[in-house]
């Protein structure tokens, strides 16, 4: 049990968590923000952008292979092993293409060297949600499990707001020419210090409390017992966040597209109105955290925000459509708000859907294919949508469909809030 565990202990295990998801998230954003950078240096010719996206895009293939490889080592070596392993593999891949030599240095050595970094940190970012989310919530004492859970979410948020506002700062201190030259590897650069504050984290701490009085009970392949017991879980937990990944990946990656190709928004307008309402997000995370841990039931806010996006998204998307700085911004402050309640309690629900022996893997398995799946082809079935349709309010219609896939996970996923802190607190629904 983790009652025994001192506060200062506590407080570090959800730090050295944190960290790796704050690098992971970070990246993802300079390289959106950067792309056009990226392009230039690397990918010379009409279709530059594009093979840029699509080097982007294969992390999101490597992320379920690593889920499985980390996932079964995790479970059966322990959290801290392999949570020190995957934020080595991130924070040195992002570290190299701040150091890769451009096409016309090397010619194509380059692009095929950005790629094969691109596999490393999809492969690494693959075992890093299951394994930080398991360490957050089996280090956190049983009443404030939701809370230190929050931070798996809370972190990624945060890093997507220091990644807009890096890029932001660097686009105003330094002339267009130096910022595609140059400027633009400064942020891939510091990860790596950051990794290392990280790994030195991770490795001062023991294992997780609860991962220590199971570890002699290994009955299998814990992927296979995942599969072969948990799989209805498996399945709630995908239905649960493709709501929440396709909000994450049309907030920072479609919208802004959007906004500044189809509506003609300056770019300075739509990266504060992203900035206000990811501020919105921050402040009100915690607070929902702490109140489904002082009510005792995470259900009730794993089903209003899917809920408030069915009725919402309509509106919603009628405010973006405006192409006014006000509506915008509003939009995306409303946005901000409505995922709140969910972000706040779905890491620690979903972790404790999964028994301790399989959670890692449970865990990794379920987040990587549905954020594989659906939020990394999110900006791509939105603008086919529009595209195909003419509709600009598609894509308004499919986030309402893929909320109501997730109230009826969240219906079904057990509230095991009010359980014990272990193993057997995964109760049938």
């Amino acid at each position: 049990m983790t009652t025994s565990v001192p506060q200062p202990v506590r407080r570090k295990a959800v730090l050295a968590a944190s960290i790796g998801n704050f690098i992971e998230w970070f990246e993802f954003g300079l390289y959106g923000f950067f792309a056009a950078a990226i392009a230039a240096n690397f990918f010379p010719g009409s279709h530059s952008l594009m093979a840029t996206f699509a080097a982007f895009g294969v992390s999101f293939v490597l992320r379920p292979l690593g889920a499985l490889i980390f996932g079964h080592y995790g479970d059966r070596m322990g959290r801290r092993t392999t949570l020190s392993i995957s934020i080595i593999g991130m924070s040195v891949a992002t570290f190299v293409i701040g150091l890769l030599p451009t096409y016309d240095g090397i010619g194509l050595a380059a692009p095929v060297l950005l790629v094969i970094a691109r596999v490393v940190q999809g492969f690494s970012a693959g075992g890093e949600f299951g394994g930080a989310t398991a360490f957050m919530v089996e280090y956190a004492p049983t009443h404030r499990r939701t809370f230190y859970g929050s931070w798996q979410m809370f972190t990624q948020y945060a890093a997507t707001f220091a990644a807009t506002v890096f890029g932001a700062v660097l686009s105003l201190a330094l002339a267009p020419e130096a910022l595609n030259e140059w400027g633009w590897r400064i942020p891939f650069l510091i990860t790596l210090p950051l990794g290392a504050i990280g790994l030195y984290l991770r490795l001062k701490l023991d294992e997780t409390p609860e991962f220590q009085a199971e570890a002699t009970e290994h009955s299998g392949a814990p992927l296979l017992i995942t599969l072969r017991e948990h799989w209805p879980s498996v399945l709630k937990v995908i239905g649960l966040i493709i709501s929440g990944t396709t909000c994450t990946y049309m907030v920072q990656a479609f919208w802004p597209a959007f906004l500044v190709k189809n509506l003609h928004v300056p770019q300075v307008d739509m990266f504060t109105a992203m900035l206000v309402g990811i501020t919105a997000l921050l402040l009100t995370v915690p607070a929902w955290a702490l109140l489904a841990d002082r009510v005792g039931r995470r259900k009730p806010f794993l089903v209003a925000t899917p809920l408030a996006l069915m009725v919402l998204a309509v509106p919603m998307y009628q405010l973006i459509l405006s192409g006014t700085f006000a509506l915008i911004t509003l939009a995306y402050v409303l946005l901000g708000l409505l995922m709140a309640p969910s972000l706040a309690a779905i890491s620690t629900a979903i972790a404790e859907a999964f028994p301790t022996k399989v959670r890692y893997s449970g865990l990794s398995l379920a987040y990587s294919a549905a954020v594989s799946i659906f939020g990394g082809s999110t900006p791509l079935i939105l603008s086919t949508l529009v595209e195909s349709t003419g509709n600009p309010m598609t894509p308004a219609y499919y986030l309402i469909g893929v909320a109501a896939v997730s109230v009826l996970a969240a219906v079904l996923l057990a509230d095991t809030a009010r359980k014990p802190a272990t193993a057997e607190s995964v109760v049938p629904v």
